[in-house]
């Protein structure tokens, strides 16, 4: 019974076990390297709410063909970055037509976002 219960433990791994050390030589664990400051925390959150307000005031203010261009542009919603001519090409239309719906959206955005 005991060498059963035993080979069940031996994959468990404890949260305060020793892992290593770092540059100093100060010994690290898997809680050392699993917390979080809270200050990244903060960060992360106040950043999803950056773009929740972000992706709120484009469905406001701008078409479809918009929020794509931009989305193309800034890799918003899980999009590749692309350039002017990229998104010219798929649109079929000028590259500096491009810049000038960019230009318009961005000016919406910000006064939109001001309020």
């Amino acid at each position: 019974m005991f060498l059963r219960s035993s080979k069940k433990l031996q994959n468990e791994v404890s949260i305060d076990e020793s892992i290593g050390t770092d540059r100093e030589g100060n010994n690290m664990t898997f809680s050392d390297v699993l917390t979080a400051d809270n200050s990244d925390v903060s960060d992360i959150i106040f950043g999803k709410l950056e773009s929740q307000k972000l992706y709120r005031a484009m469905n406001r203010v701008l078409n479809e063909n918009e929020i794509n261009i931009l989305c193309w542009r800034y890799g918003l919603r899980n999009q590749k970055k692309k350039t002017q001519k990229e998104i010219a090409d798929i649109l079929g239309i000028s590259r500096s037509y491009v810049s000038r719906i960019e230009k318009k959206c961005l000016e919406r955005l910000c006064e939109e976002l001001k309020e």
